[in-house]
């Protein structure tokens, strides 16, 4: 399809460093945007799940994520494009610093790198808490480092008094960054955290909407709205095709019984978008809540979340842990990713779970992160074997497995190593995928889902 998202104005909210203030900034800029009576389109660079949630909390639009390393560098504008579609702006949030991407990859799934690949200007938070003068130096440094990046103004976050702001104003005046907005210091506008990032706003819905109400407050009262609009406007035009997901036509259309609620939060809108279009008929469930599957499941996809927060409530809905061990014994397609997995081990910290692999999972002391290059070791309902795909690992979990399923994919970095389950119907692994950079996975699924 044509791009017709090509001239929505965007920009990129980015950062120094991690802690800076996006979060805030850009989902209080969708919600004032959206105050306005704007369609605002949110996305976030990077794997992160939880900031979309608050994004589209802020925008009545689904959250998007433009991970440059899942999908590929030539998948950011296209991507981008088709959550875009119909919008008046479009709000990026970045990851980490505006230079930090992938370890050992150069500029890869960088907040700089996406900015460039959709030609957009970006606006930079400083914590300003600790600086006065040095702030023209820390701006200078980031406007000029590349020359592909425009650095089109400046939000100072956490000031502290007029004098202060007045000092900062002072000395980015002889920067040529223009500043478009000053925030103080607000307690209100704080979402809590724990061992994984913000607390997801599916766990928290009602504090977290007086949350997002307090952010867009912040900004639209701190930020020059009209002048953000306005660089907005500035962005230059895309010349890409839109993503849309490939349609496979006629066919039954099976029931795929997709986890939700706030155990498992965890999911790109690519992936249901996907196996709609491959023919299959979405139903989302809540394992806390819902002591059934779906009417008429057909095949089950558990993405990513905190089980582990749950733990004892998922145990104690023993009636769909053995609904869902019956599905997978009859050999229907199942795929699990890192919460997912754990919900299908023996037991989780102690407290049993759907038991259907042989395997027992606990919570460990060690974060594991990193994006990781993998490989299908065998067929699977995901994938053939030799499938390449590019995945995300983000955890405190450690899984012991027993025997009798092989494993899902064969991982190339940090070391060498297998990892995941393929058993029978089930494929069940720590890595977060973008089957958007594989639309045959939810095709090669949804064809099981017809067919088991």
């Amino acid at each position: 399809m044509v791009n017709p998202s090509s001239s929505v104005p965007r920009l990129v909210v980015a950062a120094p460093s991690s802690g800076s203030g996006k979060t805030t900034v850009a989902t209080g800029l969708m919600a004032a945007f959206a105050a306005r009576g704007l369609a605002v389109s949110p996305h976030k660079v990077g794997p992160d799940y939880i900031d979309p949630g608050y994004h589209a909390l802020a925008t009545g639009r689904a959250g998007r994520n433009l991970d440059a390393y899942l999908c590929g560098p030539e998948l950011v504008a296209p991507l981008f494009a088709h959550g875009a579609r119909g919008c008046d702006l479009a709000v990026v949030e970045g990851v980490m610093g505006l230079y930090d991407g992938a370890a050992g990859e150069g500029e890869l799934a960088s907040t700089a790198q996406v900015a460039k690949l959709l030609r957009a200007p970006v606006v930079l938070v400083v914590d300003a808490s600790s600086q006065s003068r040095s702030v023209a130096a820390l701006v200078h440094g980031f406007a000029s480092w590349d020359p592909g990046v425009r650095i089109g103004g400046v939000i100072l976050n956490k000031v502290g008094s007029d004098r202060h702001e007045a000092l900062l104003r002072e000395a980015l005046d002889a920067s040529g960054v223009p500043v478009l907005g000053v925030l103080r210091r607000a307690p209100q506008v704080d979402t809590p955290s724990r061992h994984l990032g913000l607390v997801p706003v599916a766990e928290r819905r009602g504090a977290a909407v007086e949350a997002v109400a307090a952010m867009a407050a912040q900004v639209a009262a701190g930020c020059d709205l009209e002048a953000l609009a306005g660089l907005a406007r500035s962005a230059g035009p895309l010349s890409c095709e839109e993503w849309e997901p490939p349609v496979v036509p006629g066919g039954t259309r099976p029931v795929v019984a997709v986890a939700g609620g706030a155990a498992f939060t965890f999911s790109y809108a690519e992936h249901a978008e996907l196996l709609t279009a491959a023919g299959a008929e979405v139903v989302t469930f809540d394992p806390l809540r819902d002591e059934t599957l779906p009417e008429g499941t057909a095949g089950l996809v558990i993405g990513g979340g905190f089980p582990e927060v749950y733990a004892g409530e998922l145990s104690a809905n023993e009636p769909l842990r053995e609904a869902v061990g019956e599905l997978a014994r009859s050999g229907a397609p199942v795929a699990a990713e890192c919460a997912g997995l754990l919900y299908l081990c023996r037991e989780l910290d102690g407290q049993p779970m759907c038991g259907v692999l042989d395997a027992s999972a606990r919570m460990g002391e060690r974060l594991t992160l990193g994006y990781r290059d993998a490989v299908a070791v065998g067929d699977s309902v995901l994938a053939a074997a030799g499938t390449r795909m590019r995945g995300h690992e983000f955890h405190r979990t450690v899984v012991e497995p027993g025997a009798g399923a092989a494993p899902a994919w064969g991982v190339r970095a940090p070391e060498r190593r297998v990892e995941g389950f393929v058993q029978r119907g089930v494929h069940a692994s720590y890595l977060h995928t973008h089957w958007a950079s594989e639309p045959g996975v939810a095709r090669r699924f949804v064809e099981r889902c017809r067919t088991s």
